[in-house]
């Protein structure tokens, strides 16, 4: 059994037991649960709903590690460039996106 859920903007193909990085999200920092409602797909073998935009009555629950404020999670470190040609005008700027890390416990259709 698997879903498609949205979450922070992004879509995710989820099934029982994944560990994922989603997008930061408002949560009570002494949460343990987290609900995701947004379900855009579920498919339970030769069984598919497909929701318009959402499967009505779809939610799938995550955990966090320990809490929901040590589930904070850097990204790896970018570095975009701002360069203009022939103008000795160079700027590096550094940049760390922090993601939520859940693990999906139950996906209920």
């Amino acid at each position: 059994m698997y879903a498609v859920i949205e979450q922070g903007g992004k879509q995710y193909k989820v099934s029982q037991g994944d560990v994922l990085n989603v997008e930061l999200a408002d949560v009570a920092p002494d949460a343990k649960t987290m609900e995701i409602d947004k379900v855009l797909m579920v498919a339970d073998g030769d069984d598919i709903k497909v929701g318009s935009p959402y499967v009505e009555g779809a939610k799938i629950t995550a955990s966090f590690a320990e809490n929901a404020e040590e589930a904070v999670v850097k990204g790896q470190k970018l570095y975009p460039m701002h360069f203009r040609r022939r103008k000795n005008s160079r700027r590096r700027i550094g940049h760390r996106q922090k993601y939520l890390q859940i693990t999906i416990d139950k996906i209920e259709a």
